[in-house]
């Protein structure tokens, strides 16, 4: 639910005030939650995705490394794809919040609020049309 116009002044002047007050605290807030994630998480992602799909394909055409007729190279690839996926499928959806909420100097987007608002607009006025 997007904030009115006024409690977005509000919120704005209380921010101002944060920064005015203690801004070391105010960017470390700041820092900690718009951090965008690093390309090299997403790299490490997708490299361990690709050794997990190298080490599932070894464990099925060496079949003699297995234990109790378990493919134990082949589990462990599969750990590995899936752990490399969550890495890069995380850091890729942080990354659009992060694009979506944030601006070029840190402070939060209103681009999703005035949509809404120009839709609430729209919807007021076929409203008043209709009545």
């Amino acid at each position: 639910m997007p904030l009115s116009e006024h409690e977005q002044r509000l919120l704005d002047q209380i921010e101002r005030a944060l920064y005015a007050e203690d801004p070391k605290f105010a960017s470390t807030v700041r820092g900690a939650k718009l951090r965008r994630p690093s390309k090299r998480r997403r790299v490490q992602g997708i490299v361990l995705f690709v050794v997990g799909v190298a080490a599932l394909i070894t464990g099925v055409m060496l079949p003699q490394l297995s234990i109790a007729s378990i493919p134990v190279v082949s589990v462990f690839g599969f750990l590995l794809m899936f752990f490399g996926a969550l890495i890069t499928l995380t850091t890729l959806r942080r990354g659009d919040q992060v694009a979506e909420g944030a601006q070029e100097d840190g402070k939060p987007a209103r681009s999703r609020s005035s949509f809404s608002e120009r839709m609430e607009e729209r919807f007021r006025r076929r409203f008043d049309e209709e009545q």
